[in-house]
């Protein structure tokens, strides 16, 4: 076999705020340098931890790496390993044509990962003085928790091999965020099964605020089963398994053998419930975690929020408005909509129309605070809101109203597409959502119908569907649903532009807000 020419290696973790975290991935990369035979080995962090990962790289290249292999510091490929890191390779690629960057799949399940697992699985039972069989017993894995459905599936991949594997009674899985059950609720349902022993998992590289949230929950359930035996299984942790699972990935990227899960990969392929992620643009979101990213998003934060690029004709427009009529009556978020409704509209009569439910404007803005999804009634909601603005805050947008899922419910239920949309909204992500109803009242209809009699409660509804069907009548309904924040106005005007318009109006409102906070955070820093 033709050896490999020469190669060194970046280790690129996600980054922890527990210290102690980051301590245990640095002592890993120094196993994994030790047995690497004189390849240069550094590491970065997306986030939470200094060096980036573009830093990493430059150290290397600086020492005249020429041909580095970039191995992501996780278990499975999901969001960070399919988007972030592989966001900031293709960055570095285009900043240094003439070093080759070579990406490497995830850890995953691998055979060394699967005997160090059952390693940790062995010494908690050890530490025990109870003998219980493995038939009594049950294993509960706790993975990090994605919204990848197959990074979800492989931890009951895993599951289910070792709970064969090593003759466990059963196995259980549950999730640390993100995906469901959640880890306290997965404990009770396991405890519920009736095994004598139950082995707590936690399937993580390193300790960190998750892992010990982990072990807490334990902790706090054990004296309320006091029949059942709770184990707490270490994590994985520095192991020379690990560091040669992370030299084999190395090698795999030169050699043509790096291998990821895109067979049931959302972005690949069409996958029930995640169907609108096929195809979404490989781009990054931990800005805080490159400092190349980051400058770029503070000169994006000036441009979107100080209005530097703002169209020459919008300016002029705004100024018009701000100019023809007296504005000082309405507190500031709510001129600020008031004035993108005129915009909107070209027409100064339309803040006669408007109601704006008492705190409306602050409930959205501290919804877009908490990332909350915007949801929208139709796509052309969807398309008038500003892309740098929702990237640069990292708000997610969704519109259901051309899933096939959308479809069937519409069908099966005799709703319209636009309502089986907002209830999809509902059943899928609960109270964190702004909603914004642009071009259907019987969407409308159905938010309102969804707060009266299941208690749903989402940051902000703004319902202004325009039309002569039912329209006054929903908009009317709405603002008299006393449950919720709400935005809404009289009469058969309205659309998608002002729905937007809206949303637009708290996203700069909000940005502003945010932009201050951190101009007056560097200013007390400096």
């Amino acid at each position: 076999m033709t050896p490999l020419p020469a190669y060194d290696i970046v280790i690129a973790g996600h980054g922890s705020r527990d210290p102690q975290g980051v301590i245990e991935f640095e002592n890993l990369v120094h196993l994994v340098r030790a047995r690497a035979n004189g390849r240069r080995v550094t590491h970065g962090f997306l986030e939470f931890a200094r060096p980036t990962i573009s830093e990493a790289v430059q150290e290397n290249i600086a020492s005249g790496s020429k041909r580095i292999a970039i191995v992501p510091g996780l278990l499975l490929a999901a969001t960070h390993a399919k988007n972030d890191i592989p966001a900031e390779v293709r960055a570095l690629q285009q900043a240094f044509p003439n070093v080759k960057l070579h990406y490497a799949s995830a850890l995953h399940l691998h055979p060394l990962i699967l005997r160090l697992f059952r390693e940790k699985i062995i010494e908690s039972e050890a530490r025990s003085d109870r003998l219980i069989r493995r038939s009594d017993s049950c294993l509960v894995i706790v993975g990090r928790g994605t919204t990848d459905p197959d990074a979800n599936s492989e931890v009951s991949k895993l599951g289910r091999i070792l709970e064969e594997g090593l003759g466990f009674g059963g196995s259980f899985v549950c999730y640390s965020g993100t995906a469901r059950p959640l880890v306290a609720e997965g404990l009770k349902r396991a405890a519920r099964l009736g095994f004598q022993r139950i082995i707590v998992a936690p399937f993580f590289l390193f300790t960190g605020i998750l892992v010990k949230r982990i072990y807490a929950a334990v902790d706090e359930l054990t004296p309320r089963r006091p029949e059942t035996e709770f184990l707490k299984c270490d994590y994985l942790g520095i192991h020379d398994f690990l560091a040669d699972t992370f030299l084999e990935r190395a090698e795999e990227a030169f050699t043509g053998k790096s291998m990821a899960n895109c067979s049931l990969c959302k972005y690949r392929v069409s996958i029930v419930g995640y169907e609108n992620d096929v195809g979404a643009p490989q781009r990054g979101h931990h800005f805080l975690g490159s400092g190349r990213q980051n400058a770029a998003n503070e000169s994006q934060t000036r441009i979107d929020f100080d209005g530097a690029k703002t169209h020459p004709i919008e300016l002029e427009s705004l100024n018009i408005i701000r100019a023809g009529r007296n504005w000082f009556s309405f507190p500031e978020p709510e001129r600020d909509i008031l004035q993108r409704l005129v915009h909107a509209s070209g027409d100064f009569s339309v803040v006669d129309e408007v109601f704006i439910s008492p705190g409306a404007s602050a409930a959205g803005i501290e919804g877009l605070a908490r990332r909350a999804r915007i949801i929208t009634d139709v796509t052309m909601v969807q398309s008038g809101l500003r892309r740098t603005l929702l990237q640069t805050l990292g708000i997610e947008v969704r519109c259901f109203v051309h899933d096939e899922e959308t479809r069937l419910l519409a069908e099966a239920a005799g709703l319209t597409r636009s309502a089986a949309g907002i209830r999809r909204a509902w059943m899928s992500f609960g109270n964190d959502l702004i909603i914004a109803i642009g071009d259907a009242p019987t969407a409308v209809e159905e938010a309102i119908r969804l707060v009266d009699l299941h208690q749903w409660r989402p940051h902000l509804i703004i319902g202004l569907p325009v039309g002569f069907v039912g329209t006054e009548e929903s908009k009317e309904r709405l603002r008299r649903c006393l449950r919720v924040p709400r935005i809404t106005n009289r009469g058969t005007r309205g659309g998608s532009p002002w729905a937007a318009a809206v949303v637009n109006a708290l996203m700069i409102r909000f940005a502003k807000l945010k932009s201050s906070s951190c101009s007056s955070s560097s200013s007390s820093s400096a």
